[in-house]
C-alpha cells in the first residue's frame, strides 16, 4: 500500500516540483466517475429529488414516509424500533415525530402495560397519506429497477448488503 510518504519522496507520483516549490495534480490515474462513493452518492441523489418531488406534493418528506411505512406496514411501533429500523439517530426519530404529529400524521401513546414506553399510530390523515404515497413509491423503485434485469437487480441489492454489513453508525438523515 502506498503511503503519503511514499508518494511524497517518488517524483513520478507528483511530478517535477513548481518554482513555488508545490507539486503539480498526481500523474496517477484518478476518475471522480469511476468511484464507487460518487456512483452511490450520485443514485442517490437522483431517487431522492424524485421521490421527493412526487411525496413533497403530498406534503411529507422521505423521512417521513420511512416513519410511515415502518408504523403502518411493517408493524414497527416504538421511536426505538423506528431508529434501528430507518438506520437514523433516536435524537432524530424524536424530532421526527414531533413534526409528524404537529402534522396529524401520528399519534404517540403509552404502550399497553408501561406508560412510561411510547408507541407510535397512525392516524386516519396519516394511514391516507401512507396508502397515497405507496404507489408513488413503488413506481420509483420500478422505474429504477427497470433498467436491470431481475438477476441484475437481485445482485446488486445484494452487493449494497455487503458493503453496508457491519456498519452501525446511525445517521442524523437519509
Amino acid at each position: 500500500m502506498l503511503t503519503i510518504d511514499d508518494m511524497i519522496n517518488d517524483a513520478n507520483y507528483f511530478g517535477p516540483a513548481l518554482s513555488d516549490g508545490n507539486y503539480m495534480a498526481p500523474v496517477i490515474e484518478y476518475s471522480l466517475h469511476k468511484r464507487l462513493g460518487y456512483k452511490v452518492s450520485r443514485l442517490a441523489g437522483l431517487m431522492e429529488a424524485r421521490l421527493d418531488a412526487k411525496i413533497g406534493k403530498l406534503g411529507i418528506t422521505r423521512m417521513m414516509w420511512c416513519v410511515l411505512s415502518g408504523a403502518g406496514l411493517e408493524g414497527v411501533k416504538t421511536p426505538s424500533e423506528l431508529a434501528r429500523y430507518i438506520g437514523i439517530a433516536r435524537p432524530t426519530v424524536s424530532r421526527l415525530l414531533r413534526e409528524m404529529e404537529s402534522k396529524a400524521l401520528i399519534r404517540r401513546l403509552g404502550a399497553e402495560g408501561d406508560g412510561r414506553c411510547i408507541e407510535i399510530q397512525l392516524t386516519e390523515k396519516g394511514r391516507s397519506v401512507l396508502q397515497k404515497c405507496r404507489p408513488l413509491v413503488d413506481e420509483l423503485n420500478e422505474y429504477f429497477g427497470a433498467k436491470l434485469t431481475a438477476h441484475d437487480l437481485e445482485t446488486l441489492l445484494k452487493h449494497l448488503d455487503m458493503l453496508t454489513d457491519g456498519e452501525t453508525r446511525e445517521l442524523t438523515s437519509l
